[in-house]
């Protein structure tokens, strides 16, 4: 039998592409597109649709749901967006800029999601980590579960930049710019770092794009790795909005033994993290 003790010693990821966003290995990019990234005067508007599509910025496939939005202010407070609403390809929302400095606008998902028998007949399970305990029963076998974090943004700066929002949560993978987002020019290398969980994301797999892939039959993606310290160098020629993603995955604690039990106590589940940002490079 499985003990409840056993349930946070996850094994294999079962159905988690029904939780995760899109991946360098699917189709669909998950994209903030913001009307503009870089404002000057007391005060502004930034309208950013959010989507999801094969070609960038091309609204032909889905909406993304708002109901994971994040706006962190220049002073690390959280800004309230005002939702203007969502249609078949694109959901839209305007940030109001009250303050000075740069805001990270960001899609940020968590959470489980798992399978397990009990009685003879198999359930699944999706929920926070919080709610693991007690939403797998006492006596359930063959548990597997995984977890996933997403994390979809952009950013955007009124006069000043600032670097508050930008610290790290040290949940999933993030992106910490060295050079400031909105301070990216043609022709000079950009160097940002990626965080895993909050240690550096080593040996990382990144694409990096320009838009208006649909007009190119080339699509133009460059595959970049980071180094030791979860770094990497962005440098482009052209000006342009620009679409970086990234994904990693782990295979958590070891599988379950022929009983349901897991093999040691403590093992930490599979997870899934993602990572996708639109980012504006400006002419020198």
């Amino acid at each position: 039998m499985f003990a409840k003790s056993s349930l946070l010693a996850a094994g294999l990821a079962i159905g988690l592409s029904a939780l995760m966003p899109s991946t360098a290995a699917e189709a669909h990019r998950r994209w903030l597109l913001p009307s503009s990234t870089v404002l000057a005067g007391e005060a502004e508007i930034v309208s950013v649709d959010a989507a999801a599509s094969n070609a960038l910025f091309v609204f032909e496939h889905r909406a993304m749901g708002l109901d994971d939005l994040t706006v962190t202010g220049p002073d690390g407070q959280a800004v309230t967006p005002d939702i203007i609403g969502s249609g078949a390809y694109r959901s839209v929302f305007d940030v109001p800029l009250k303050e000075q400095g740069t805001y990270r606008i960001a899609l940020v998902n968590s959470g489980m999601m798992g399978s397990y028998e009990l009685n003879g007949e198999r359930h699944r399970w999706r929920g926070k980590r919080a709610d693991l305990e007690s939403g797998i029963p006492a006596g359930a076998t063959n548990v597997r579960v995984s977890e996933m974090a997403g994390r979809t943004e952009t950013f955007v700066t009124l006069g000043a930049p600032n670097d508050t929002a930008l610290a790290a949560t040290g949940q999933g993978l993030e992106m910490i710019p060295v050079t400031h987002p909105n301070d990216l020019v043609t022709g000079e290398a950009a160097r940002m770092q990626f965080l895993a969980d909050g240690a550096p994301a080593a040996g990382l797999e990144l694409e990096f794009v320009a838009g208006g892939t649909r007009y190119r039959d080339d699509p133009g993606i460059r595959k970049l790795t980071t180094d030791a310290q979860g770094m990497v160098s962005l440098q482009v020629e052209e000006p342009g909005m620009y679409y970086l993603e990234a994904s990693t995955s782990s295979d958590g604690g070891p599988a379950a033994d022929e009983d349901g039990a897991m093999a040691s106590e403590g093992a930490a589940p599979a997870k899934r993290m993602s990572y996708t940002a639109v980012l504006e490079f400006m002419p020198l």
